[in-house]
């Protein structure tokens, strides 16, 4: 019972076969070859007829999104846009093949805000880089004296140079998956220090495009209280 209830979960709801008959086909037997392991194809030979069996797999949840693409239509952008209104600061996962996210991406920038991409990876102290002068010592190669530059704060300096009719700065961080907890719950309170900040922070991935508030995956709230 559990076996077949496990094939079953996730599974196509039918399977449909039908023969179709193979005449003065000009693609190659390795081309056949190669669309018959693809579709999952079987090929049978009766006298001098070769008729191929084609197996069609219609699965459950099938949407207009899938006749139309996925890149093309999002029923959710307006939640998008109230949750990144509502909670400021928002945890995604996205689909590994990518792309999706620029869809919300450029809704939040017909809204009106502008961007500064960062990278967690070699991001050092979140604190430190977006709100405070911080230092950076560029590659001396082991020639030249170590040398150490400072740099204004990255958010306080884009916030001064953002026009008058400007919505917001939304800070969107790459691979924030490899920051600690501490560096996210910096990240899901900097919209309270700078209120015209909203944070996206990319902490993983998933089947389809995902968004949840940052202060719940940080564990600075719950998900009833979220």
């Amino acid at each position: 019972m559990s076996a077949s209830a496990s094939l079953g979960y996730g599974g196509p709801t039918c399977f449909n076969v039908q023969q179709q008959p193979i005449r003065n086909s000009f693609i190659s037997k390795q081309q056949h070859k190669t669309v018959g392991l693809m579709m999952g194809c079987r090929s049978r030979r009766h006298g001098n007829t070769s008729k191929r069996v084609v197996g069609v797999v219609r699965c459950g949840g099938i949407g207009i999104g899938d006749f139309i693409g996925g890149d093309l239509i999002r029923f959710d952008l307006g939640r998008w846009l109230s949750d990144v209104e509502e909670h400021k600061a928002l945890a995604i996962y996205t689909p590994h093949e990518g792309g999706y996210e620029g869809r919300y991406l450029s809704r939040l920038q017909r809204q009106g805000y502008y961007f500064l991409d960062l990278s967690a990876r070699g991001l050092g102290d979140p604190e430190t880089t977006l709100t405070k002068i911080h230092p950076v010592c560029p590659a001396h190669l082991g020639k030249q004296p170590i040398a150490r530059w400072y740099f204004p704060p990255e958010v306080d300096y884009r916030l001064e140079a953002l026009p008058p009719n400007a919505k917001g700065l939304v800070v969107w961080i790459l691979e924030a998956k490899v920051l600690s907890k501490a560096e996210l719950q910096f990240l899901a309170l900097l919209p309270t220090l700078r209120p015209n900040v909203r944070v996206i922070a990319e902490c993983g991935n998933w089947r389809k495009f995902m968004w949840k508030p940052l202060k719940e995956i940080a564990g600075l709230t719950t998900s009833e209280e979220a």
